[in-house]
């Protein structure tokens, strides 16, 4: 059991972050957010996904002040992504937004972070003060000659400073780096220095191929030892693949309940079936199902009964056939070319009948 750093906690519209909450996931809309309508969709779909809460870009004026239109719309917490131009995110509070993301590197001096806290906390709106390596302030690029552990943390430090100094602890922190092992530290340095939320992420972090495990690796060491209140993963992909694999890294932590749980063997010489072909195609046909069920597919006799006795429906196949396990027995044995179909057919029985993973 991860025992989870102790730290504030903040209220981002209806959503808890920090203290004793669950670890969110959040994505981030890929779409251009003047076009209301298609950002509208993508949010929709990132919720159906398991999205906790959004964030928007918002390059211009333009694009701030679609916010409110977007933000009557939908139902999860909207975080507008400021960057350089501070009087977008004083549009951005004027439309109702229930959050703030502030790049450091960029927004520019005190005087303009302490206009946009005092809009902010008049309805007290979290501030995320989200550095990013690739975006440091000039002068700690210069002393450092470079992104660096230590400037990333002071970065960080003297905005939170700001915050604490203009009485506003709504605030959430990020230390993003493409490199994991930059970004597993940075965190951890920090940690030890504040007690404020974080929000846990490696940017820029690629397909979801490498970018995936990239992620599974930054996020998922600091989450196992207890650092970490909300999650991004960022892909260059459809955002709903970045809630997959939020979602995927806080369940493999048992920081995350509910939801489909799919597990398949590697497949080896022992394997009477095509197990790739049969775990990829079941994959597929449950990617709609946000139910809670817990699914196996196995290929052999080794580990294969086990596992599927210990799903709620399973399959460990035999030579050229398939035994489906419901809740540890065996209610059918049937041809290989016939088991994604039997699979499936016990999996849509079982949820209609209202029953699960217990």
């Amino acid at each position: 059991m991860i025992e989870r750093r102790k730290t504030r906690q903040i209220q981002v519209g209806p959503v808890r972050v920090g203290g004793d909450a669950p670890v969110t996931v959040q994505s981030m809309t890929k779409t251009d957010t003047r076009d209301v309508r298609a950002t509208v969709d993508q949010i929709w779909a990132l919720e159906a996904a398991g999205c906790d809460i959004v964030r928007v870009g918002v390059p211009d004026k333009d694009a701030a002040e679609t916010l409110g239109e977007i933000r009557k719309q939908i139902r999860i917490p909207l975080i507008a992504d400021i960057h350089f131009d501070y009087r977008l995110a004083l549009i951005a509070l004027d439309q109702g937004v229930d959050g703030l993301r502030l790049n450091p590197g960029n927004i520019g001096d005190r005087s303009r972070v302490e206009e946009i806290v005092k809009v902010a906390a008049e309805r007290k709106i979290p501030i995320r003060i989200g550095v990013n390596a690739g975006s440091l302030e000039k002068d700690l690029l210069a002393r450092d000659g470079g992104p660096t552990l230590k400037g990333m943390v002071e970065s960080a430090l003297r905005h939170i400073r700001i915050l604490e100094d203009l009485n506003y602890p709504e605030m959430k922190v990020s230390l993003k780096a493409s490199d994991p092992l930059m970004m597993i530290e940075a965190y951890r340095l920090l940690a030890e220095e504040i007690d404020y939320p974080l929000h846990l992420g490696v940017t820029e972090a690629g397909t979801p191929g490498v970018g995936t495990i990239r992620s599974a690796v930054g996020i998922g060491t600091l989450l196992a030892e207890g650092i970490g209140d909300t999650i991004r993963v960022s892909l260059s992909a459809d955002p709903v693949e970045e809630i997959k694999a939020g979602i995927a890294i806080l369940k493999s932590l048992g920081l995350r309940k509910g939801g489909l749980t799919f597990v398949s063997c590697p497949s080896c010489a022992r394997a009477d079936i095509d197990l790739v072909a049969l775990a990829q195609d079941v994959e597929q046909r449950l990617a709609g199902i946000t139910r809670e069920i817990h699914v196996a597919a196995m290929g052999c006799e080794v580990n294969g009964p086990g596992e599927a006795r210990g799903a709620d429906i399973g399959v460990a196949g035999g030579k050229g056939i398939g035994w489906i396990f419901r809740k540890g027995e065996v209610i059918r044995k049937v041809k290989e070319s016939e088991i994604a179909d039997a699979l499936m057919e016990e999996i849509n029985k079982m949820l209609a009948e209202g029953d699960g993973h217990t």
